[in-house]
């Protein structure tokens, strides 16, 4: 299936970026060429949104709390980890899709500062969004929530992190989840997929080259075949999880993993939806102002989470 049509007009509309070879790129170039909100109207109103410090063991990470205003006195919690690659990304570039997911939802949204790489390499941002879960599951008077009611949910490789902490959760007795929301999930480094193939060419929105470039700033000399925790989709063991709700886009050379970590969750037992957006690229959960196509996934997204949470 072709580019959606809406997409490939938003694409157009897009000033060019001229980008040096990856090999010469740093994490501060990618950075200053990606940190940017894909927001393009007035941001969604909400009950209230809070900015805020996490008092984490041996460090302070930052965050940011937002409660629809269809809440009820102690809405449910959901934690988002926002993509980047590992490396970039910030609560703002994810300002409109946390806003769009406690909307949809009703569930409040504590989006997660976790540390980057390479600076805080592997295991450090992992660490981080998993502290964060336990912390707000002890916290929920402070929050004004619900923390017997939680969720974990991300994008591209906050996806990949939302996975890993679902998984952590049930090896070390942590927090009960009732769901996790993965949106075209990082979930493997081999690279050899049709998907990437396929849509991973110089010129497309995410590259082959590109996930090789964050892999090995997020790892380092540890990228190696399975990284446990980073390789979320060679865990051994994926039964007794969350349910998971898995989005993908048929043009993004993610797609064939996230559905591949979709089947291996199934075939586990646990109870899993999943779906190939048409025409869809990586990144679209986030452009939903520009593009109303992308809102029915978005509103599958926030009613699964709202039934699993209620």
């Amino acid at each position: 299936m072709p580019m959606n049509s809406q997409i490939v007009a938003f694409l157009s509309a897009m000033p060019a970026m001229e980008m040096p070879p990856m090999s010469a790129v740093t994490p501060e170039m990618m950075r200053s060429f990606s940190d940017n909100s894909m927001a393009t109207g007035e941001a969604l109103p909400l009950a209230r949104i809070e900015d805020m410090d996490l008092p984490l063991a041996g460090r302070t990470i930052s965050a940011r709390l937002y409660v629809p205003e269809s809440a009820d006195h102690a809405p449910p919690l959901t934690l988002f980890y926002h993509g980047g690659g590992f490396v970039i990304g910030t609560l703002d570039t994810h300002d409109n899709l946390c806003r769009k997911l406690a909307q949809e939802s009703g569930s409040a949204v504590l989006s997660v500062g976790y540390r980057l790489a390479p600076e805080a390499p592997f295991p450090a941002g992992l660490d981080d969004c998993y502290d964060a879960l336990v912390w707000a599951s002890r916290n929920g008077d402070k929050l004004g929530i619900d923390a017997s009611r939680l969720a974990v949910a991300g994008d591209s490789a906050g996806g990949n992190l939302a996975a890993a902490v679902a998984i952590r959760a049930r090896d070390e007795g942590g927090p009960k989840l009732r769901h996790q929301l993965l949106i075209y999930p990082v979930t493997d480094n081999d690279f050899t997929r049709p998907s990437y193939a396929q849509n991973g060419a110089a010129g497309g929105f995410l590259t082959t080259e590109m996930m090789q470039w964050f892999w090995n700033h997020y790892v380092g000399n540890r990228n190696e075949a399975h990284i446990p925790l980073a390789t979320v989709q060679r865990t051994e063991d994926l039964s007794n999880l969350a349910p998971a709700t898995i989005i993908t886009a048929e043009c993004d050379p993610l797609r064939d993993e996230g559905m591949a970590y979709a089947k291996r969750l199934a075939d586990a037992g646990v109870p899993t939806e999943a779906e190939v957006a048409p025409g869809m690229i990586h990144g679209f959960a986030s452009l939903f102002e520009a593009v109303p196509d992308v809102l029915p996934y978005l509103d599958r997204a926030g009613r699964r989470l709202r039934e699993a949470l209620a």
